[in-house]
């Protein structure tokens, strides 16, 4: 196959990533995957908190149901750790294994930010005390802070903490993640918790072809936003050879794997209800594939982040669950058509994670 050279790719629009992008985050059409599929193939799932995982695979599979994503946790097929970005990810077992020593490097210059609290703390006897505690049982986070404390009086709690959380594979035990019967957040070691020994770090170059192959195309930069890593740029251009290239409107190199799915811009793309902090919008350093630049920052306000809603394939509006009541909040009014499709997916929403249960649904307005 003959390679563009950069100068001469073909460009992508913002309607041509955006089908691309929703194609392969399986929200042009619900995908017949299980849950374990999904999870794998979209490399995790943000997890901050117990209900987005399952917001996400409730808007991208055919016939998912909570107690599928529940039987992984509870059978140990995935867990809940920190990896990209250092946030909270749903991943799967094998991939918590590899994935979290792959972003390792950043995770230790974090812990580099709170050497102020850190003075006279020998990191690897932290670790050491952390890991025989947490293994010994499950540890509350505060608990965990008052067993290092007792190594080290003087240190600050909080930067003792983050040492710990970043230097250690935790995960979050079950029941905290379950759906309807979570718990507080209580960690052990990912190896204690799989029964199982660390891996080797995953390979670069295999985790660049599946990030385009769940992102794609997307610049060197746009991987190192989703992976929270830096100087990656050797890693493509290894791959280069075997890859698609294309630019944006704006100049951007793009990279993409030669027979990844790169719909027609004008394929009709539903309506969509995200959860808060869905990888669709947090994986690209220029988000205006999925974020129209009026829309930017419209998803959060102060300390408050609300759930996303895609109309046409891009941001437009939000949606919380009041009481009794989906609330639905578009930007602009929704009418005709298009708000009889954004009503029957909010209703397919409620019966896919609350079924059994009497939701109203409004809508209002967004004054922001």
């Amino acid at each position: 196959m003959t390679r563009t050279s950069s100068a001469h790719a073909p460009v992508l629009g913002p309607r041509a990533l955006n089908r691309a992008t929703l194609e392969r985050q399986l929200l042009l059409r619900r995908a017949p995957l299980s849950a374990k599929a999904a999870v794998e193939h979209l490399v995790g799932l943000q997890a901050q908190e117990v209900r987005p995982p399952y917001v996400a695979l409730a808007a991208r599979l055919d016939g998912f149901a909570p107690g599928e994503l529940s039987g992984l946790l509870e059978r140990r097929e995935a867990v809940r750790i920190v990896t990209m970005r250092s946030t909270i990810h749903l991943h799967t077992a094998d991939d918590s294994l590899t994935l979290r020593p792959l972003v390792q490097s950043a995770r230790d210059r974090e812990i580099g930010y709170f050497r102020k609290g850190l003075v006279g703390v020998d990191l690897e006897r932290l670790a050491a005390i952390a890991r025989e505690s947490v293994e010994e049982t499950p540890r509350t986070m505060k608990q965990l802070r008052e067993v290092l404390g007792e190594e080290w009086p003087d240190a600050d709690p909080q930067s003792l903490a983050v040492a710990a959380r970043c230097g250690l594979p935790l995960v979050q035990v079950t029941p905290r993640g379950l759906w309807g019967r979570s718990g507080q957040v209580a960690l052990t070691t990912v190896e204690h918790w799989l029964g199982r020994p660390a891996e080797p770090a995953a390979s670069p170059d295999a985790t660049v072809l599946r990030y385009l192959a769940a992102f794609g195309p997307a610049s060197v930069k746009d991987f190192q936003t989703w992976a929270g890593l830096t100087r990656t740029r050797p890693v493509f251009e290894r791959l280069r050879p075997g890859l698609l290239t294309f630019r944006d409107e704006n100049g951007v190199e793009l990279f993409d794997l030669p027979d990844a799915p790169r719909p027609d811009p004008d394929t009709p793309a539903p309506p969509r209800f995200l959860p808060e902090f869905d990888n669709l919008l947090l994986s690209h350093a220029d988000r205006t594939r999925v974020v129209p630049p009026a829309n930017k920052g419209r998803t959060w306000q102060a300390n408050t982040f609300y759930c996303p809603l895609l109309v046409d394939g891009f941001l437009a509006g939000v949606w919380r669950i009041i009481d009794d009541a989906l609330v639905v909040e578009p930007f602009t009014p929704l009418t005709g058509a298009r708000r009889d499709e954004v009503e029957r997916e909010g209703r397919r929403m409620l019966d896919t994670l609350y079924e059994g249960t009497s939701y109203d649904l409004r809508f209002g307005t967004v004054v922001r």
